[in-house]
This record gives structure tokens, C-alpha cells and sequence, in this order.
């Protein structure tokens, strides 16, 4: 790789208890990566309290190139929320349950993989959301998902597997509820299973709601899941697995550059795999171009 162009100052926000994963292994592989490399690094641990504030009072003292995001989907919520409209870049250390987020990027998840990427770096400059003035990095879901990760974040267990068992529990009780929802180019009013609203693909378990979505095509996709019965639900999923949940017949994808979304049964909200308080009303708009992320160098095939 070209130590040239390599980062020489960043800072790695870790998150302790994300994935139910250990993290020592990965701090001491951290360090001697940097060590190695002669790159200047720093870390900030989170608590879960008033991590976005001393985030951002911290970027304000130190000049980093790029901000790692050591966890899951939330914690690369927490840094993006820090970053938008910066020109720090995010970076990804993948140690969550799901990984959403850097899985739609390429970034690679085995994490000293992940930590190569500073020493060829590459910039990508995508679209984020803002969901009731709130920055959503990756996607936003109400109804059954959104059900699921409060239930899985409310637990002690985390894992995929765990999420997974939680995902069956509710499934078999779950009642679709009531949404009306307006957009600049198109409108649906009635009952959902979920409802997504993203411009990426794949939650963090790989199943695909947004088969199409584009992360920085200046749009992006409100995905609706319609009532469907119990018996279809494995019909769906194999969908999902094989990026075909758009040619369901419960499914409803509308492309957008703003949204308003009217829960009248107060369902359930998650942004970036955290859940949220929105009240009846959520205003989604697009944030084109406004955020920085530090992935992997594309490889170019020679030809002969």
C-alpha cells in the first residue's frame, strides 16, 4: 500500500458494549497498527451520556483527518451526527451486531482490514437524512423492525443471534398499524408491517428492504411493507436475502427528496439501530452531499 497517502491524526470513538463483543483485542490491535504506521491516534470512549456534546467539543480542540467509529451502527450514528457537513471523514471499525452502515459501504469487516483503509485511503461524500432535525447516517424504520431493536437495546443479551430470537417472539403477536405518508413524489395512507426509510440497502443482517437505493444519488427511498399473511413471511425473507423485496406484492418503494410521515398509532421508531422519541409527526429530508467517508481504495482491472 502507498504510505504516502496515509492518515497520520485520527481519533477512534468506541464504543464498550456494542456487538457483545470484547473490545480489548481490538484497542491493543489498534494501537500497534498505529504504532506501526507512525499515525497519531487518540480514543473516546462512550458512556451514553452526552456522547454527541463532548464529541463535538472535542473535534473542536484537535484537527483529525478522520473520526473511527469503533462499534455498530449506533456509534457510526453518534460520529456521523458529530461529522455532517465536515470535512473530517468517517471512518468504520465494524464491531456491532448488524453493521448496516459500513456493510452498504464495502468497508471490509474483519477489523484489522478495516484499519488498512487509513493507509490508502479513499473519500466517498454521501447523503444523509434529517429525521425530525435528528441526523439519520444510514436508515430509519418504524412498526416491526423499529418494535425489535428497542426490545433487542431494552435486553442484556446482543448478537445477532440474539436480535434474531427477539425478530421471532414479536413476530408472531405483531398488528400492522396505521401510517399516512406524504412525499414530493407520491403519497400512501393505510396499515404497514414497517415502514424504512433509507437511501442505502441492507439492514445490518444483510436482508435488503431498498434493492435499488443509491447512497449518494441525491434521493432517497420511503419503503413500505404492506399487511401481509403469516404464511408469506418466509417468501419475504428469501426476498430480502436475494435482493427481490421490491418486486413483492406487499411492497411499496417510493423515491423522494423529502417526506412526512403522520404515526398516528405512536408505533415504534429506530434511527441508525437507536430508538427514538419523535411524537405523531416525523419530517424526513434529504442532506445531499454531507458527509465524508473514508472507505476502501476501489481496485481497477488492468486490461490486456
Amino acid at each position: 500500500m502507498k504510505a504516502a497517502n496515509k492518515l497520520a491524526h485520527v481519533l477512534f470513538v468506541v464504543n464498550p458494549i456494542s456487538g457483545d463483543i470484547e473490545k480489548s483485542d481490538v484497542l491493543d490491535l489498534i494501537k500497534d497498527f498505529c504504532a506501526t504506521h507512525k499515525i497519531q491516534y487518540a480514543f473516546f470512549e462512550t458512556t451514553g451520556q452526552n456522547d454527541l456534546d463532548q464529541l463535538k467539543t472535542l473535534l473542536k480542540t484537535e484537527n483529525y483527518e478522520a473520526v473511527f467509529a469503533v462499534g455498530g451502527d449506533g456509534t457510526s450514528h453518534l460520529v456521523g451526527s458529530a461529522l455532517i457537513h465536515s470535512e473530517v471523514a468517517l471512518g468504520i471499525i465494524p464491531m456491532g451486531s448488524g453493521n448496516g452502515l459500513s456493510k452498504d459501504l464495502g468497508i471490509p469487516q474483519d477489523a484489522e482490514e478495516a484499519l488498512e483503509v487509513m493507509l490508502d485511503p479513499q473519500f466517498r461524500i454521501i447523503d444523509a437524512l434529517s429525521v425530525n432535525n435528528s441526523i439519520c447516517v444510514h436508515l430509519t424504520d418504524l412498526g416491526f423492525n423499529a418494535l425489535v431493536v428497542k426490545k433487542f437495546n431494552e435486553g442484556e443479551k446482543r448478537g445477532a443471534s440474539s436480535y434474531a430470537i427477539v425478530a421471532l417472539q414479536e413476530f408472531l403477536s405483531y398488528e400492522p398499524k396505521i401510517y399516512h405518508i406524504e412525499t414530493d413524489h407520491g403519497s400512501f395512507s393505510g396499515r404497514a408491517f414497517m415502514v424504512t426509510i433509507t437511501n442505502a440497502n441492507a439492514f445490518g443482517s444483510n436482508a435488503t428492504i431498498n434493492p435499488t437505493g443509491i447512497i449518494d444519488d441525491g434521493k432517497f427511498e420511503v419503503c413500505i411493507l404492506e399487511p401481509f399473511p403469516k404464511g408469506a413471511a418466509i417468501e419475504l425473507l428469501y426476498r430480502m436475502y436475494h435482493d427481490s423485496i421490491d418486486k413483492s406484492v406487499y411492497t411499496r418503494i417510493i423515491s423522494c427528496r423529502q417526506a412526512e410521515v403522520l404515526n398516528q398509532d405512536h408505533e415504534e421508531v429506530q434511527v441508525d439501530g437507536e430508538h427514538m422519541e419523535t411524537g405523531e409527526k416525523i419530517t424526513i429530508k434529504l442532506l445531499p452531499k454531507s458527509l465524508k467517508i473514508l472507505t476502501p481504495r476501489l481496485k481497477t482491472q488492468v486490461a490486456y
